[in-house]
């Protein structure tokens, strides 16, 4: 070893001997000290904590071969390397281990050469064989040219990518497309990269961002995905800041396995606070996985009895938006687009602005002093494609914030309370109404009692595992028949407390399910 990895501790305090993954643990704590943390956060580089690498080594079911080949791109300082080898050294009958370690950042390499030897060395003492390849270098570069120089065929790929986002103009996305994916994501790239790199049968597993599992962003990733490789186990995470606490990472992820051209039977989800806490499995059909008949795909990862319930509560109500002639879109105003039309303090002669921060209880706060301007004037005649007419509109925040105790946050805009004035909403709201007027007062209160519910919510976050709401998602639901919701708003003027709304919603709009 070469460096400040030359004196990985080979003990700990009190003279217990260390294992690997301690061992690597160190060397992976270290390789982090010298970062650019703000580089880090750019590049979307996270290093996967030592039980978290177990936890993720743990999924896949290994074959039966003499020798296992593994991809790990973007490698990092090789924890889940170590990971792995230390699965198959603790009893695996597996004689010989071969690893492709990919990674881009030449300031990593010294501690990804210090983890390969540490690998190594735990293999001869066990009596395997190890080989840790190092290949530095871009794995899109790599695998996506002519001649893709890492090869497939590999028994394994094992993963914990970089999020960032890739720009639809990026030579990253036309190398991807010009082999059949479409990704938005550098974390997308490097499942479908691993996904290209297996043998049939072989198997992925990867700690990614929920994010690909709903949503028209990830829909022809996850199309392509769903047709090359059948989910085994997926683990899901309660508390977002604890899988990388040493990171400052607040994303909500989860670790799935997934073999390519595996068949679809029951799928083992599994759940725990963090990735060292007691876990709860379960397993479920794989058409309540992905539903046959969804034209979008999404996967819908259900923990424990009630999300159950939720999810066929509300499969089984009897109204799509489409069959309550209802339309969901996002707001018209895209602020930094019409700069001059904005004020900070509204006019007489200007149009309400509403931000999803004017949203509260279930009403529409206006004006309200939340930072954002508050009127929307007109300048010229085009102008107007910008408002809509008088009206009640449901709204709907497309992010909520990660504190709000609801993913879903609606609320009603009512036009009597407003002088009846044409209104501008911004395009951070999905905005509910009829053909681009207003909704009727008993049908917009009864679909935000509707979209508030606990059940909704419950059932929201079994595809949804971020805090963006897309019109998709909305679109996507079903929802109870039209009398249905005219009779529960009918007995609003604003939203109870949740227990109350529950119950409420619950006697009038869930009585046909749980009768």
């Amino acid at each position: 070893m070469s460096g400040r990895f030359l004196s990985v501790p080979a003990r700990r305090l009190g003279g217990v001997s260390e294992g690997l993954l301690d061992r690597a643990e160190w060397v992976r704590v270290e390789a982090t000290v010298g970062l650019d943390q703000s580089a880090q956060s750019t590049q979307g580089q996270y290093f996967t904590p030592m039980r978290a690498a177990e936890l993720i080594a743990a999924l896949p079911t290994l074959p039966k071969t003499r020798c296992l080949r593994v991809l790990d791109p973007g490698a990092g300082s090789g924890m889940l390397t170590a990971a792995i080898v230390d699965r198959v050294c603790g009893g695996q009958q597996i004689e010989r281990v071969e690893v492709t370690a990919v990674e881009l950042d030449s300031s990593l390499l010294p501690a990804l050469r210090a983890t390969a030897e540490l690998c190594e060395e735990h293999g001869r003492r066990a009596g395997v064989r190890v080989r840790v390849n190092i290949a530095h270098g871009d794995v899109i570069t790599l695998q996506t040219g002519m001649e893709t120089e890492l090869g497939d065929g590999f028994d394994l790929a094992i993963m914990n990518p970089p999020y960032k986002k890739l720009a639809a103009a990026s030579w990253q996305r036309r190398s991807l497309e010009a082999i059949g994916w479409d990704v938005g994501n550098l974390y997308a790239a490097f499942v479908a990269l691993g996904v290209d790199s297996l043998r049939p049968g072989g198997q992925l597993v990867a700690i990614t961002p929920r994010s690909f599992a709903n949503g028209p962003y990830f829909e022809q990733f996850r199309k392509r995905l769903l047709r090359q490789v059948a989910f085994d186990q997926i683990h899901t995470f309660e508390s977002r800041s604890t899988v990388f606490a040493d990171t400052g990472v607040l994303q909500e992820n989860i670790v799935f396995s997934a073999t390519k051209g595996g068949e679809h039977g029951l799928v083992t989800i599994t759940s725990s606070r963090d990735h060292t806490g007691e876990t709860n499995e379960r397993r479920v059909p794989y058409d309540e996985l992905v539903a046959p008949g969804d034209p979008h795909q999404f996967i819908r990862i259900t923990t424990d009895d009630a999300d159950d319930d939720a999810v066929r509560a509300v499969a089984s109500l009897p109204a799509s938006l489409a069959e309550l002639d209802v339309k969901v879109s996002t707001g018209r105003v895209v602020d930094f687009r019409t700069r001059g039309n904005l004020q900070q303090i509204p006019k007489p002669d200007s149009a309400p602005l509403i931000y999803p921060g004017n949203l509260r209880g279930g009403e529409v706060l206006w004006p309200r002093s939340i930072g954002k301007p508050q009127g929307f004037r007109l300048l010229d005649p085009t102008d107007h494609k910008a408002l809509m007419p008088s009206g009640y509109y449901v709204l709907v925040k497309r992010f909520s914030a990660k504190e709000e105790r609801r993913r879903i946050v609606a609320a009603v805009w009512d036009p009597i309370q407003h002088d009846g004035k044409p209104v501008a909403f911004e395009n951070h709201l999905n905005v509910f109404h009829f053909g681009g007027s207003g909704l009727d007062r008993e049908l917009a209160w009864g679909l935000c009692a509707w979209l508030n519910s606990s059940v909704v919510d419950r059932y929201f976050r079994t595809f949804s595992g971020h805090t963006q709401v897309n019109a998709t998602d909305l679109r996507s639901m079903n929802y109870p028949c039209e009398d249905t919701l005219r009779r529960l708003g009918s007995q609003l003027d604003d939203l109870p407390d949740q227990e109350r709304l529950d119950a409420l919603v619950g006697s009038m709009a869930l009585e046909p399910v749980t009768a």
